[in-house]
């Protein structure tokens, strides 16, 4: 699926979960560990350089490794046989030692953890530089009037700088929680067959921290092989990253709309165009995007699902994790990017916006006209009142404005210019200006 890869995913995380910087990195493991039993004594410190030598992911044989993984039901069997004879090779005493203590599953969970390591800097970068533009965008618009829509239907007038600045308030949670989610998930893994540290006697917890002082990774209070809450709070954060990142695209594919016609993706050459319809400009990174908000959810069910593991270590449920996390980052990271590009490059057309405010002939000013009016009548009899008065402006085809113009229900209460302010679109978004402040404030606050 290569040829997918640059569309779906972000450079700089899809090559991180590649196949060889993911056999790399549970090499760091095998050295890291050699360097720290060499350390605490507990192999000949003559060992640790030739080990780790050779934990170079250059010198092995990947399609080897992936079709040994079928008979041996992972990929650190077959890698530390292939590191055991490359060791021999120059060393058959080193040879000895070679990936001394560990399990299968500390190589490629502690593996994993360095992957996520560089991917989740990647992601929260980009996640800075989305609220930097959605700051930008809601401070640019903070006075452009557009139609509210609810149920797909205008309501009442807002302005266009409110709704970056939701995107921006959403954002900025996220970006919180991708960067405390590091402090939980960034720990090593270490426990031997069953979580004792059994092979290495009363030195297990020596090596083990001196493990995680090697990886720069933090020591957990005890090996975590059966509990999979760390990896799977990964999931669920990107996931609800990934939906908000597919609320915004919904928003802005809306936007594009033909009959609407108030925002777009960038435009450039080849972008966007059609394979038979040359006047098209499609929304072409909302789609990616939208697929990936499509496909996260049920990847993150799975990760879920995984979770009921059996006894100290699980069978099937930690082997379905191994692509589908790799997966959820990717796309999650390829969504992120796109949206970054896609808010940095953002076409508005306030003219349009304007446009559209006048497409129900005054329709959309009816609760500001309801809540003036009520000031005098009551809420219950302005809201008749205005009822009324819209069905009439629709079945006569005519402007709101005009109909209550001639309208003594109102005129006796309301004044000309009164009412003319009323069809102002910016005298009807209450503290619309204020909300864009505080989403702004919020996330500087928290950067």
């Amino acid at each position: 699926m290569e040829l997918l890869d640059p569309l779906f995913g972000s450079e700089a995380v899809n090559k991180l979960f590649a196949d060889r910087p993911r056999l790399q990195r549970m090499l760091d493991f095998e050295a890291a560990l050699a360097r720290a039993e060499a350390r605490m004594g507990v192999i000949p410190k003559s060992a640790a350089g030739p080990i780790a030598a050779k934990c170079q992911a250059d010198l092995f044989d990947l399609p080897a490794l992936a079709h040994a993984s079928v008979n041996a039901g992972n990929l650190a069997i077959p890698m530390v046989k292939q590191l055991t004879t490359l060791v021999g090779k120059d060393d058959e005493q080193a040879m000895r030692y070679v990936h001394w203590g560990a399990t299968s599953q500390d190589v490629i969970d502690t593996g994993l953890v360095l992957q996520l390591r560089d991917a989740l800097p990647a992601i929260h970068a980009d996640l800075e530089r989305l609220c930097d533009g959605l700051t930008s965008l809601a401070e640019l618009h903070r006075s452009t009037p557009v139609a509210a829509r609810t149920l797909l239907q205008q309501a009442v007038p807002t302005v266009f700088g409110l709704k970056a600045a939701g995107w921006l308030d959403a954002m900025a949670r996220h970006r919180t929680r991708v960067q405390a989610l590091q402090a939980r998930v960034l720990v090593v893994q270490f426990g031997g067959a069953a979580g004792t540290l059994a092979t290495l006697g009363t030195r297990g917890l020596d090596v083990a921290a001196a493990l995680a002082e090697e990886l720069q990774l933090e020591l957990p209070a005890l090996p975590w092989h059966g509990h999979r809450d760390r990896v799977v709070e990964v999931a669920t954060t990107l996931a609800l990253l990934t939906g908000t990142l597919g609320k915004i695209a919904r928003d802005i594919s809306l936007e594009m709309q033909t009959e609407v016609g108030e925002a777009f993706e960038p435009s450039g050459e080849g972008r966007g165009g059609s394979s038979t319809m040359p006047h098209k400009r499609n929304p072409i990174a909302c789609a990616v995007v939208l697929a990936a908000a499509d496909r996260v959810p049920g990847l993150t069910a799975i990760m879920l699902t995984a979770m009921s593991q059996e006894h100290e270590r699980g069978l099937g449920g930690w082997h379905a994790e191994w692509e589908t996390l790799p997966e959820i980052v990717r796309l999650c990271a390829g969504a992120l990017h796109h949206v970054v590009d896609t808010i940095a490059g953002l076409e508005i057309d306030p003219k349009r916006m304007r446009q559209n405010l006048e497409l129900t002939q005054g329709l959309i000013f009816a609760e500001a006209v309801t809540m003036a009016l009520a000031k005098h009548t009551g809420k219950m009899t302005a809201h008749q009142i205005l009822e009324a008065a819209s069905r009439k402006a629709m079945a006569e085809k005519k402007h709101l404005r005009d109909v209550l113009a001639v309208d003594s229900r109102v005129t006796t209460q309301l004044s000309a210019s009164e009412i003319e302010k009323l069809f102002e679109p910016l005298n009807y978004i209450g503290v619309a200006g204020q909300f864009i402040g505080r989403a702004i404030a919020a996330s500087k606050a928290g950067s």
